[in-house]
């Protein structure tokens, strides 16, 4: 299939497909014309490396990864048994980042409380 044809069945724009292939996130064979050629295998890729994206995860991150991912029944499972436990580090990052933001947005209402009270 050719790269409209991937986009239509993943829902993922053709930019975006240009863009994971030029992260190394997708090898497409290459007819002599230029085209990219696609198969099943990268409809699946695809939906893994969104599934990856919205997890937080960078596309640096995910092309070290991917190839240690597994669809078991419709979720994804690390194949790799050192995955895991960089997948939990990259977990409390997150966590971090949110307790800040959440100490960001306190502080803010703070802020906000006294300016009404000054008004």
């Amino acid at each position: 299939m050719r790269i409209g044809e991937l986009s239509r069945r993943t829902g993922v724009s053709e930019r975006a497909l240009r863009y994971y292939e030029e992260q190394g996130l997708l090898r497409p064979e290459r007819r002599p014309s230029g085209y990219r050629v696609y198969n099943d295998a990268h409809v699946s890729a695809v939906r893994r490396i969104r599934v990856l994206l919205a997890a937080g995860l960078s596309t640096a991150q995910i092309v070290d990864v991917l190839p240690c991912m597994v669809d078991d029944n419709g979720l994804l499972t690390p194949s790799c048994p050192e995955l895991g436990d960089e997948l939990v580090k990259h977990r409390d990052r997150i966590g971090e980042a949110i307790g800040e933001l959440e100490a960001t947005r306190a502080n803010l209402d703070t802020i906000i409380a006294g300016d009404r009270r000054a008004g």
